[in-house]
């Protein structure tokens, strides 16, 4: 059963990419679909950040990877049962459940143990062997409980105290001796209608009689046994079955296994495998935080689909994917870039279309769907268009992006290029900023066939400071492309003022040599009229890429 779809964008996420996210879950949910979660796999950059913030929507949740884990295969259809209870109530509970375990909680719900069948087993073969100890854990109210008998007299009825049994069907003389050879007071004596040895048993003050078949106390031992402080109960059973029944009062604490560790949401598959393995009944509980169960995981949970899906939107790339993106169904891709082999296990909707940013595909959605889009929504989808297409002038820009601007405009009453020039400046400034946050910061990695690159890009209204700072750029690109194994690392740095780019570039000497852009500076290129990586720059190095291979 499918809990959560996540709808998420690429690595380092750009506007375009968190902005998607967050409207089409909304999309989602105005469609009655509250299953669907906005998600982003990276930090937001500082002008996404600005424009979540300037129109107060909550930004997509970050989720760093999608490795396999527990949460998305537990069991969310658990039983616990309080510790205090008796073995024959929880037992009965995991029968009239189907469960394969049970996890014991405290009042406050935190975990304290498991019982498993094999525990159960365990505690019923020492029950039923004549070599049996007969003193265990229990109290009056478990032992009437367990028996369903009615109290007649009782005295401290919920403390626990390590009952010993005797069964009253000796004559009176005998009973007696070896009821003081036992010495003990909390000695519980099952007889019938025996009137002598429950006399005996009261006078020598045990802890309790239990009188069977519905047999009648005469009021006499009944006040008897209340100036002895001795607890008395009629059950319905016989001896025999009762002196069998008696033992399964006992807390369920003290036959459960406390050595089995629970395991958290967050926990990796890979990590919890071994744990389920050394568990007798190949399954655990699951807590959180507070150590309270939420759920429980076994070995057969991990051979289902996890409760998880996902959509990508702004990428069909796998290697732009979310790491673990492998492992999960993915529902549909949204999109505007180049079509990658990415293949899926079932059919999904897959719409790829040429423009200039993916915002404008989601907006697009809303109408199709016939939902009037939420002032905020329409907002931020306006900024991911202006985002993407650098205010409607890059290359990438279609018709249907300025028309899909134009509208969205009109409903936030937003004016396109004075918003425009707002969200590029918000994001392009990089005082104090390092290089390395600079450059992961809209970071999308490619291959061509065995080779890989990656390709930064950053928007700016002047790149003095980063040529200033050109040897802390470059350093760091290399450490990029040596870290990664890439033929080279790249950063396009576009100029919003003059819709032109930089670039700088770290890579093997063989590939840089076949650069012809115009060079500025040692492994700096000047790049007239190129503004959009997408369209102008990757097809460029994709075919020098090939040359150098």
């Amino acid at each position: 059963m499918t809990n959560k779809v996540y709808i998420i964008g690429h690595r380092n996420p750009d506007t375009d990419s968190v902005v998607s996210a967050a409207a089409y879950a909304r999309l989602k949910h105005l469609l009655g679909r509250p299953e669907y979660v906005a998600a982003r796999a990276g930090n937001l950059a500082p002008q996404t950040e600005y424009i979540f913030k300037r129109f107060k929507v909550e930004p997509p949740a970050y989720i760093p990877d999608l490795i396999p884990k527990t949460e998305f295969y537990m069991n969310r259809t658990y039983v616990t049962v309080d510790q205090d209870v008796s073995l024959w109530e929880a037992v009965d509970k995991m029968i009239s459940t189907s469960a394969s375990v049970l996890p014991l909680v405290n009042v406050d719900g935190t975990y304290q143990g498991l019982l498993n069948y094999n525990a159960f087993a365990l505690n019923s073969f020492k029950i039923l062997s004549p070599k049996r100890d007969d003193i265990f854990l229990t109290s009056i109210q478990l032992i009437e409980k367990t028996l369903n008998a009615a109290l007649i007299v009782g005295f401290d009825t919920e403390d626990y105290f390590k009952c010993s049994i005797m069964v009253g069907d000796d004559d009176a003389a005998s009973f007696r001796s070896l009821l003081c050879e036992k010495k003990s007071e909390n000695i519980v004596v099952i007889t019938g209608d025996r009137e002598e040895i429950q006399r005996i048993a009261i006078e020598e003050k045990v802890r309790a009689v239990i009188v069977t078949k519905d047999y009648v106390v005469k009021k006499e031992l009944r006040e008897l046994a209340r100036k002895n402080r001795v607890s008395v109960l009629s059950g319905h059973d016989s001896t025999v079955t009762t002196a069998m029944l008696i033992e399964y009062s006992s807390p369920v604490s003290s036959m459960a296994d406390t050595k089995i560790l629970p395991v958290k949401a967050g926990d990796s598959v890979q990590k919890i495998r071994p744990q389920l393995a050394q568990s007798p009944a190949r399954c655990l509980p699951v807590v959180d935080d507070d150590f309270k169960v939420i759920g429980t995981i076994s070995e057969s949970d991990l051979l289902h689909d996890a409760t998880i899906q996902v959509i990508l939107v702004d990428h069909n790339e796998p290697q732009q994917a979310v790491e673990g993106i492998e492992n999960y169904t993915i529902q549909e891709i949204i999109d505007h870039h180049k079509i990658s082999t990415f293949s899926t296990k079932i059919p999904i909707n897959f719409i790829n279309k040429a423009v200039g940013s993916t915002s404008t595909i989601i907006a697009n959605l809303y109408r199709e769907n016939r939902v009037s889009i939420p002032k905020d929504m329409a907002a931020i989808l306006l900024c991911g268009i202006l985002s993407d297409t650098l205010i409607l002038q890059s290359a990438t820009t279609t018709e249907y992006d300025v028309l899909t601007a134009e509208y969205l405009s009109s409903i936030t009453e937003l004016d396109i290029k004075e918003l425009g020039n707002d969200i590029i400046k918000s994001g392009s400034h990089i005082g104090g900023r390092s290089a390395q946050e600079v450059i992961r910061q809209d970071m999308k990695e490619y291959a061509e066939g065995k080779v890989k690159y990656s390709v930064s890009q950053i928007e700016v209204d002047s790149t003095r400071e980063i040529i200033e700072r050109k040897q802390e750029f470059l350093g760091c690109l290399e450490s990029c492309r040596t870290a990664r194994g890439a033929l080279f690392s790249a950063l396009l740095v576009t100029d919003i003022t003059k819709l032109s780019s930089i670039l700088f570039i770290a890579g093997d000497p063989k590939f840089e040599s076949l650069l012809n852009f115009p060079k500025q500076d040692e492994h700096i290129y000047y790049l007239k009229d190129i503004v959009s990586r997408k369209k102008q720059l990757i097809p460029l190095l994709s075919e020098l890429t090939a040359k150098a291979v």
